[in-house]
């Protein structure tokens, strides 16, 4: 999975405020001179953080392809018919 963080925007983060938070803002605004500020630092740091780690993470975890693969060779790998269906039919409900 990419994660790709130059596409993303502050615009495309959702917004939800109640009626009643917006009117006490236009309102504290509207009597005072100057605006409130609020800065994201911590948060952008944690998110800046956390997708260079999941980019430095590679796709495909070879320690488990090769378990999997060295239990098929041996004969140790079995496969429940069930399991594989109730996948597939879960999968399409998406």
């Amino acid at each position: 999975m990419k994660i790709d963080l130059s596409a993303a925007t502050m615009s495309q983060l959702p917004a939800e405020r109640s009626a009643t938070q917006v009117s006490n803002t236009v309102a504290t605004v509207s009597q005072s001179t100057t605006a409130d500020r609020t800065t994201f630092n911590s948060d952008s740091m944690s998110v800046h953080s956390l997708a260079s780690q999941a980019l430095q993470t590679p796709e495909v975890r070879q320690g488990k392809v090769d378990e999997i693969r060295a239990s098929i060779s041996s004969g140790q790998y079995k496969v429940d018919p069930g399991k594989i269906a109730s996948a597939i039919l879960s999968s399409t409900d998406e």
